[in-house]
């Protein structure tokens, strides 16, 4: 008993350490005895013909004839093949097909497709994800699995099993005609390592990888597609570079390694004989050398590199005796099946062979879930392969990749906006519209465009920094990248006379034709022209987010492998996506359900939304039109008369700025700042009281009413005229001039005003045609010009003005009213208060007109605690100090300048904003608001007073505050 007892323990000892020493395949998986139990009774199941069938996987194009889908379904039905890998065509007729295929077959299907940077490399209505030489830039290695696995969730979801990728070429010779863009790059060991991380990403999906094209296709300058392209290096040189990132990932356990068709004397003594045929090489040294006990893949069989070697059937043949597992694309599947066939009953191919390959098929399509396989559901299927969530990866990794490659005189980020006058010139074939777009959105950027070299240095000649912006095709990685002579000679010329960017929005060895690049200030590699890579590199020059990429391949001796300049981010507005700042998208969705009925119901003609979070734009839109005629949709690039905003965007921070440099302060009085008023009722009042709204100031004084004419209700002439002479110098409008000493009248008035008895909460007007004018005495200088030189220039709020007719064109300017009381016109581009029209356009609680992207800038340049775009505006105190409610314990919610949430039910906001948050509200339906705890900006801008300022459909109706309540909710982090 004793004997027996130690007899089964050494065996059970040696089955232990057998199976330890046993090569793991990595196609097992976790349940491997079931799995080689269903394998094995599946291959038992099986005749030669079918055995044979496994090996063959053949191509379809989905949008072929009927005539051509139908064959493959007689391949499966009569040579029982193994595979399909799916080509061009789209999502619906590839899943269609799938499901047919599959139905058709005894043994389930193991699909398969090239989808290297996602299905779009094959599909139409698909994603396309950056190339692989954009994902070599990136020093993260966790955003390049994140990418696989996307891509092997879309593969996923289209019943592919097999995703031929990732590409494990190191691209070390430029004139690649074949790989290029589909390489991570030159560098063995960014190549191995982005390599390994998109394997993983596909793995954790559940999506079956393969490294190609081995032994290595980087170096060479022949596609072997056409011929047989030749590595003429010693075993030595391949070991260390071509062969390296196929050892490592193999270690990984990569799914199957697909052979390329090469010739490789050190590898195969034979002339001339492709590696994909050649004993020695996948035999030998991938399943002997390396133990690889996954799948091998031919590279396809119809590719002049090998089929121009033998006749079909006996390249197939040569393929499966050197070692391959599945033949890819047999030109000739009778032919091959025949002959495989044929060298079986000659024992050329023995049984054990034969079970060896196909059982590895089995398992692979066991790991993929074949064993319970079920049809590709077609409802939705094109929505799910395109969510945003694609939008929000894509834009990650571009953020990552770009790169700035030369930074003299650190030109990039571009800081100080007052300085400059910016212009940009396209060069490249394809599309820019994006690019000059997103530059416009951080400052006023010209773009240029002259016939004539000469004429464009002309034109330059006023222009402080260029922008040049290179685009080529998006479509494929095998698109000309290269500059044409024309273009080569415009850059050098341009960058001799003035300082500039030069942005590149393809493959890096573009810049290899550039002779020399000594005058180039600036050069940033972007990679790839979506919009997306052109949103991000505007948004890298201006600082608003960081250079982080690194040079995947040399250019030239100039910039090795692996340049790179750092930048930081200097808080200036990124645009993104909401779920990137923990904002759910489709919640946010419901604002444009609120305003489209804004719209529809009249409310207003048009309207703009703007939200931002921690510093990044994420929902940005545009309703309605100009006015209720319809003729012109709004823009981004309109303007709004932003009415009582301008008492936060305009003069408080002016006076914020006296108030830093002890000019004031906040106890400091009236009567200290306008002596004239020490007389009256006015003197003693304070600033902090005056812009709390607690100094018992009248709401307004309707100026206007005593410049008319008691009979005829129309503008007197005593105080206008429709011609502008020394006396009647004031434009309230076009074509009606104010008599200037009418102004003093109207600030006589406001001094010898009455205050309300009662000591409460009044909001009021009049504070700042006080404040304006202390401002401008202070400056011998006027309020527009004044805020365009201290705040906006810097700022790049490029389209916020007093008096925008001055600056742009009409048509960009949203119309608030058409007034028939007292200017008897339409009010388009000058402001729609009377007393700030009154005042030239120019007054101290109205008349600045500007867009949402810039009235964010501003509000952020706020929620920054004063700093933006590498500027501090404002010391932190600062803010503080002028964003704290000093007299909530009398029933007064307001800050000092800002509106502030209310103490009680009713009130400017939706009620759920925190108390630290702050904005202002405007009579034109506008609205700005920060919450610094929420980290949330929210801008509204609309013309509901056109055509009639009576209108108050939009605010009894809450909107502005109803799309607060909105943002707040569609919050989840």
């Amino acid at each position: 008993m004793k004997k027996l007892f130690f007899c089964l323990f050494f065996l059970g000892i040696n089955l232990v350490a057998l199976a330890q020493s046993r090569v793991k395949s990595p196609l097992e998986t976790k349940d491997y005895l079931t799995q080689k139990k269903w394998v094995d009774s599946t291959y038992n199941t099986l005749s030669l013909q079918e055995k044979i069938g496994q090996l063959f996987m053949v191509d379809i194009f989905s949008n072929k004839s009927k005539k051509e889908t139908d064959y493959i379904k007689h391949l499966i039905q009569q040579y029982h093949i193994g595979g399909i890998i799916f080509s061009k065509g789209g999502p619906q007729q590839q899943a269609k097909l799938t499901n047919e295929y599959q139905q058709a077959a005894k043994v389930p299907l193991l699909i398969a497709m090239d989808a290297e940077w996602g299905l779009a490399m094959r599909l139409d209505s698909t994603y396309a994800f950056p190339w692989n030489m954009t994902l070599g830039a990136i020093e993260d290695d966790e955003l390049v699995k994140k990418t696989g696995a996307a891509i092997a969730r879309h593969c996923k979801r289209l019943g592919v099993h097999v995703n031929f990728g990732p590409v494990v070429d190191i691209n070390n010779n430029p004139a690649n005609p074949i790989i290029g863009n589909r390489s991570f790059g030159e560098d063995k060991y960014n190549v191995t390592q982005k390599a390994i991380a998109f394997m993983q990403g596909m793995h954790q999906e559940g999506v079956l990888s393969s490294a190609k094209h081995f032994p290595g296709h980087g170096d060479t300058d022949i596609d072997s597609h056409k011929a047989l392209p030749r590595l003429d290096f010693s075993r030595t040189r391949l070991d260390s570079l071509e062969l390296y990132p196929f050892r490592e990932i193999i270690k990984e356990k990569v799914s199957s390694v697909m052979v390329g068709h090469l010739n490789v004397p050190a590898l195969e003594g034979r002339a001339n004989f492709p590696s994909s045929l050649s004993k020695k090489i996948i035999s030998g040294l991938i399943r002997e050398e390396y133990a690889y006990e996954g799948l091998i893949f031919t590279d396809a069989l119809n590719m002049n590199g090998v089929a121009d070697y033998a006749a079909p059937g006996e390249v197939d043949l040569e393929a499966f005796l050197a070692g391959n597992d599945i033949l890819l694309i047999s030109k000739n599947i009778p032919k091959a099946s025949a002959k495989l066939y044929q060298a079986y009953q000659d024992s050329i191919v023995t049984e054990e062979r034969l079970a060896y390959s196909v059982k590895k098929i089995l398992m692979a399509k066991y790991q993929a879930g074949l064993n319970n396989l079920t049809p590709v559901d077609r409802a939705e299927l094109v929505e799910d392969l395109n969510t945003e969530a694609n939008d929000v990866l894509y834009e990650e990794l571009l953020e990552n990749a770009i790169t700035l490659i030369k930074n003299d005189t650190g030109i990039i980020p571009v800081k100080d906006l007052a300085e400059e006058k910016i212009a940009y010139v396209h060069f490249g074939d394809d599309n820019g519209d994006a690019f000059f777009t997103q530059l416009n959105k951080y400052a006023k950027v010209d773009k240029l465009e002259k016939p004539h070299l000469n004429e464009l240095i002309t034109a330059l000649s006023s222009y402080t920094k260029v922008i040049i912006g290179f685009h080529k095709s998006n479509q494929s990685p095998w698109k000309s990248y290269k500059f044409t002579n024309k273009e080569l000679v415009w850059l050098h010329e341009i960058a001799r006379v003035k300082p500039t960017i030069l942005s590149v929005f393809t493959r890096p060895y573009a810049l290899l034709d550039v002779k020399s690049t000594t005058n180039l200030k600036g050069i940033v590699i972007g990679y790839q022209n979506s919009e997306i890579a052109q949103n991000k590199m505007a948004e890298l020059i201006f600082g608003a987010i960081g250079a982080k990429g690194k040079l995947p391949v040399s250019i030239g001796k100039e910039f090795p492998v692996g340049t790179q300049f750092k930048t930081k981010a200097i808080k200036r507005l990124s645009y993104s996506l909401p779920e990137r700042v923990g904002i759910d998208p489709k919640m946010l969705y419901q604002i444009d359900a609120v305003a489209n009925r804004a719209v529809n119901d009249s409310m207003t003609p048009g309207l703009q939304v703007l939200v931002a979070r921690r510093g990044k734009v994420v929902y940005q839109k545009n309703f309605g039109y100009h006015t209720y005629q319809k003729k012109q949709k709004v823009k981004d690039e309109d303007l709004y008369d932003v009415a009582s905003l301008t008492k936060i965007l305009a003069t408080l921070p002016l006076f914020m700025e006296l108030y830093e440099k002890g000019e004031v302060n906040m106890q400091s009085t009236l009567k200290d700042i306008l002596p004239e008023l020490s007389t009256t009722n006015k003197a003693d009042i304070s600033l902090k009281r005056m812009l709390s709204h607690y100094a018992r100031f009248k709401a307004w004084i309707p100026f206007y009413v005593s410049t008319l004419d008691s009979l005829t209700k129309e503008p007197s002439t005593d105080y206008f005229s429709h011609k502008k002479n020394a006396i009647f110098s004031v434009e309230v409008a076009p074509k009606m001039y104010m008599r200037k000493d009418y102004q003093d009248t109207m600030y006589h008035e406001i001094a010898a005003s009455e205050l309300r008895e009662a000591d409460e909460y009044k909001y009021s007007d009049l504070p700042y045609y006080l404040l304006k004018k202390y401002i401008e005495t202070h400056y011998s200088q006027s309020l527009d010009k004044l805020v365009q030189q201290h705040l906006y220039k810097s700022l790049g709020a490029s389209r916020t003005s007093y008096l925008p007719l001055q600056y742009y064109p009409k048509q960009n300017i949203i119309p608030t009213e058409d007034d028939t009381y007292w200017r008897m016109q339409t009010i388009q581009g000058t402001v729609h208060d009377q007393g700030a029209a009154m005042q030239g356009g120019i007054g101290g609680h109205a008349g600045l007109f500007s867009n949402a992207n810039d009235v964010a800038k501003i509000m952020q340049m706020y929620l920054n605690k004063g700093y933006y775009g590498g500027k501090r505006y404002f010391k932190e105190t600062t803010i503080a100090a002028f964003n704290t409610c000093y007299y909530c314990d009398e029933d007064v919610r307001r800050g000092v300048g800002f509106d502030k949430p209310q103490l009680g039910d009713v009130g400017p906001t939706c009620g759920c904003v925190s108390m630290t948050s702050f904005g202002h509200t405007g009579f034109t339906g506008t609205y700005a608001w920060a919450d610094p705890e929420a980290e949330l900006i929210y801008v509204f801008l609309s013309n509901r007073t056109y055509p009639d300022a009576g209108n108050r459909k939009l605010i009894t109706e809450n909107i502005r505050t109803d799309i607060q309540r909105i943002i707040y909710d569609a919050i989840i982090d």
